[in-house]
């Protein structure tokens, strides 16, 4: 598996499967726009061609907001999440931010654990943060 910076071309690969073979919380014409967007980078890990998961940062001035990381949901539990989460780790590190963010779903244990095995401290609550109904923790690591 290697990891690649996202383009429109990779986009227009997963178009057909992004809503039955990922989550479907990005919509092709958001990611589309975050793609276009010269303050978000995206990621996607390939195997022979094949896009098996991706992730993205919005950055302001030094701070990067994770926006998402998806993994096709045949390809879960084999530590693409993780490979995905440390690569934009570096690259906050090389772009030389003081803080890395995210929120998560306060039932999604799996992302937390994973979140706090890089580093990254709960720092508060995100009242239904999720379609008006589901709390958020807000995650945050600063030792990039």
């Amino acid at each position: 598996m290697e990891i690649f910076t996202m383009t429109l071309e990779d986009l227009e690969q997963m178009k057909n499967t992004l809503y039955s073979d990922f989550d479907n919380f990005w919509s092709y014409n958001v990611l589309k726009q975050e793609l276009e967007n010269p303050n978000t980078t995206y990621i996607i890990a390939k195997e022979n061609n094949e896009v098996l998961g991706f992730a993205g940062i919005s950055v302001c001035l030094d701070e990067a907001t994770l926006n998402n990381i998806v993994v096709k949901k045949s390809h879960r539990n084999r530590g693409i999440g993780g490979e995905l989460l440390e690569s934009l780790i570096e690259l906050c590190s090389e772009l030389h931010m003081k803080s890395f963010t995210l929120e998560v779903n306060v039932e999604n244990e799996v992302a937390i654990h994973l979140y706090e095995k890089f580093g990254f401290k709960n720092l508060g609550i995100r009242k239904k943060y999720y379609n008006n109904s589901h709390d958020a923790f807000i995650m945050t690591k600063y030792d990039l």
